[in-house]
């Protein structure tokens, strides 16, 4: 009998607080993983296999073991990518069992623009040719594209050996924004990305200004897919504003026949609605903003909450908007003791102050 392979690694990382970051990785990774947290010691698992980290002083003793090198070099990235944005401008040093190969990233696909279109006034949907679509297809529907300057041959992202990813820099700085993969054509090897066309003046938009000035042949790539899984349940209830209009819209494509599908989602206007074909019995509503009272801004979160104190337990709950209304909707759900598996809940912009 083969034995099965085994593709391991370990890592320390010395940190100021090695609690805290430990309590940051917890609470990030646990809409993305299976978390069990002890007083200092959390296991992560997910498809991509198991971290292990457990605090030390000021350390964190980190493992990884995973089914294949690929998944092994993304779960390093991402662990690597999140604690030195969690650490800011505290010191941190992380090294690796074996440090990363400056080689391509392994899940980086290069991509080709085939048109641009305007789905809504303020919705303009990108087509990439892209040679294998196979990766995109029925999994985590989040990419990242990167855009190179205009006028340049592109230069794509490689390893550090901390596990970063080492982006180029001046003259061949990438334009890099997350994005939904709205839908797979398998026929025409097409991948399709809806861009949000912000309304607002005054606002820096350049993956908008990107995809309202794309023309046919333009190259781009996207690093993925991660994040984002498709919900599977009998029962599903999606609510969200425009930046999770995409996912939303993608879910309900690709639901299994019969799946009963709730939507609540807030748009500026009547014109901004989009159809919405689903395999399974769907009942949307709209909420236009337009139409809100001076001052009020958080009728979404308020209606969503109607709607989960009406729903089943063993309902889905996808809820995707604004940092300060997935906040109250996560307390919701955990008042409500939730199962966690049962839910995905994440801010995708956060409302300015002022």
């Amino acid at each position: 009998m083969n034995a099965v392979q085994e593709f391991k690694l370990s890592g320390i990382a010395l940190v100021k607080d090695a609690v805290h970051m430990l309590d940051e990785i917890c609470e990030h990774f646990v809409e993305h993983a299976d978390v069990q947290r002890t007083a200092d010691f959390a296991l992560l698992t997910s498809r991509f296999g198991t971290a292990s980290i457990r605090v030390e002083e000021q350390r964190l003793l980190i493992e990884l073991d995973c089914p294949s090198e690929r998944t092994l070099q993304m779960s390093r990235t991402s662990i690597a990518e999140h604690m030195f944005y969690f650490a800011g401008d505290d010191k941190l040093e992380l090294t690796w069992s074996e440090p990363a190969a400056l080689s391509v990233l392994p899940n980086i696909h290069e991509v080709t623009v085939v048109s641009a279109e305007d789905v809504t006034p303020h919705m303009r949907r990108v087509k990439f040719a892209c040679a294998d679509v196979t990766p995109f297809i029925g999994g985590d529907m989040h990419v990242r594209l990167l855009v190179p300057p205009k006028g340049r041959a592109p230069v794509w992202p490689r390893y550090r050996e901390d596990g970063r990813i080492a982006w180029p820099e001046g003259e061949d700085e990438l334009l890099v924004r997350v994005y939904t993969i709205r839908a797979v054509d398998t026929e025409r090897n097409e991948l399709w990305v809806d861009f949000l066309q912000h309304p607002m003046s005054g606002v820096q938009t350049p993956g908008a200004d990107f995809a309202r000035d794309a023309q046919p042949g333009e190259k781009a790539a996207l690093l993925g897919p991660g994040g984002g899984s498709l919900p599977a349940a009998g029962s599903i209830l999606l609510a969200g504003d425009e930046s999770a209009l995409p996912a939303i819209a993608r879910i309900a494509a690709e639901v299994r026949a019969g799946t009963r599908v709730q939507a609540i989602i807030e748009v500026q206007d009547g014109a901004e609605e989009q159809p919405l074909p689903s395999p399974g019995s769907l009942d949307v509503r709209w909420l236009h903003r337009k139409d809100y009272p001076a001052g009020i801004r958080s009728i979404l979160a308020e209606e969503t909450g109607k709607a989960i104190a009406a729903m089943d337990d063993g309902t889905f709950v996808w809820f995707a908007c604004e940092k300060e209304d997935v906040r109250s909707i996560r307390t919701l759900l955990k008042s409500r003791r939730h199962d966690k598996k049962n839910m995905y809940v994440a801010w995708y912009w956060e409302r300015d102050p002022a």
